[in-house]
């Protein structure tokens, strides 16, 4: 009994040493891995919001009424901003721009001036958060700047699962170092314990529950393992589709402007050029923005808390919301040649505005794209047996049977070719199911009379 007692204490002392090691290890290495991994992704975050403000400077140099090109333009997480010459800021996508201070002695703007460009990472005291800006002078002396949300985009880094990799390798290769010094006579009896035999017996006392769980726990370690491997072939996959997306438009951009460089282009083709080069860039941005909404709404899940990424919960009327849609996407429906129907009662509901509004867009800008000329979508907010109901329906070309259980899939397309032509990121649906995910709804498709689909949208009761 005494020689039992001296084993507990000492097992108890080894695995504390072994905890301690881990856990200052773990510690060190994600802090590090943490820091390294958000300032390189805020570098090339800065690396690609100087392009973006390059490319819309070249367009506004290119036009008489800047702040009229602004004011049309859907600039979605970026805030765009005008600075004469003498710090007046004459435009603001953020804010009234009559209302805000002089932006002369603002880092960006005053590097602007003086040399051409400039970059900067601040609080702004106009929004009250921390945010990454760049600043171009134009041809008219002006200055444009363009600005994102620091926080917004970084959020997401710090748990990414690749540094979560990186943390299990240098845990276990501290485990492994640790394990090797601890090990002895104590230690190697429990190694040499076979749970494949009947008659297996414990070298101690204490490990009899052990070796008959064994077997138990050899079977829930390779359910977890399984879990892990899907999750694992998941992120390649969704990896591997993210390059594959992002080439196209980066090689577009880079063959228009390398005939622009060398003037290789007539001069009457170089504004059909730029034009390329901006519908690329803006479809690389939207497709940006679609991966950190998913990026975000993944987050959410996996934290059981939107509240911390997009706002906390509130009152919405669901049929307010579909006529906010309706006057914002109006415009863009007209120049397709489609009309926008909105119907329904009154029916509020707890929820995120925000993602609700996003839902509701994506949707509705999918009926629009995929529908003919002359089409019609129809949006009706009405209860279906008893629950709160957002009803999409168009006049297009639908989607057959087989692919419907498919949509909502990331980067899943019926027509790829079409997709692509029509400005499509194959992310829309993705992210109303993540919407429908985090408030606990779901969606049905169905074809519509006469052709076309229609999508349903059940949200639960508040």
């Amino acid at each position: 009994m005494a020689a039992r007692k001296r084993g507990v204490s000492l097992s108890h002392n080894m695995f504390v040493a072994f905890v301690a090691v881990c856990a200052v290890a773990a510690l060190v290495v994600t802090a590090a891995s943490a820091y390294v991994y958000e300032r390189a992704f805020l570098d090339d975050e800065h690396e690609q919001l100087a392009g973006e403000c390059q490319t819309l400077a070249s367009l506004l140099d290119s036009t008489d009424n800047d702040e009229e090109v602004l004011a049309g333009l859907s600039m979605g997480s970026l805030r765009a901003t005008l600075v004469a010459p003498d710090g007046r800021v004459l435009f603001d996508s953020g804010a009234d721009a009559a209302g805000l201070p002089n932006h002369a002695d603002r880092p960006e703007v005053a590097s602007a001036l003086a040399a051409g460009t400039g970059s900067s990472e601040r609080s702004s005291e106009t929004v009250g958060y921390v945010s990454l800006y760049e600043a171009r002078r134009l041809d008219s002396g002006d200055v444009l700047r363009i600005s994102v949300d620091r926080a917004g985009a970084a959020s997401f880094l710090t748990r990414d699962l690749v540094l979560l990799a990186v943390v299990a390798v240098c845990v276990v290769a501290a485990s492994w170092g640790v394990s090797r010094l601890l090990v002895g006579r104590f230690v190697r009896p429990i190694l040499e314990i076979d749970a494949t035999r009947a008659d297996a017996s414990a070298p101690y006392e204490e490990l009899e529950p052990l070796v008959s769980r064994l077997n138990e726990q050899r079977g829930e370690l390779l359910e977890r393992m399984s879990a892990i491997q899907d999750a694992d072939d998941m992120r390649r996959e969704f990896t591997a589709n993210v390059t594959h997306e992002l080439k196209t438009p980066i090689a577009s951009i880079s063959g228009a402007s390398e005939l622009i460089r060398d003037g290789i282009c007539r001069p009457e083709d170089v504004q059909g050029f730029a034009g390329r080069i901006y519908d690329d860039a803006r479809h690389l941005s939207s497709l940006v923005s679609d991966i950190l909404m998913l990026s975000k709404l993944d987050e959410t899940e996996r934290a059981g808390d939107r509240a911390s990424l997009f706002g906390p919960d509130e009152q919405v009327d669901l049929l307010v919301v579909a006529h906010d849609v309706e006057r914002r996407l109006a415009p863009k429906a007209a120049r397709m040649g489609v009309t926008l129907h909105v119907e329904g009662v009154s029916y509020v509901i707890q929820g995120n505005a925000r993602l609700l509004d996003e839902l509701v867009s994506n949707l509705v800008e999918n009926a629009i794209r995929y529908n003919r000329e002359g089409g019609h979508v129809y949006v009706w907010v009405l209860p279906h047996d008893g629950r709160p109901s957002i009803r999409v329906s168009d006049t297009g070309i639908g989607i057959p049977e087989e692919a419907q259980k498919k949509v909502f899939e990331r980067f899943y397309r019926v027509d790829k070719g079409r997709s692509r032509d029509m400005g499509g990121t194959g992310l829309g649906l993705a992210i109303v199911s993540g919407i429908l995910a985090a408030h606990r709804g779901n969606a049905s498709l169905t074809k519509t009379k006469g052709g076309g689909l229609t999508v349903r949208i059940e949200l639960p009761m508040t």
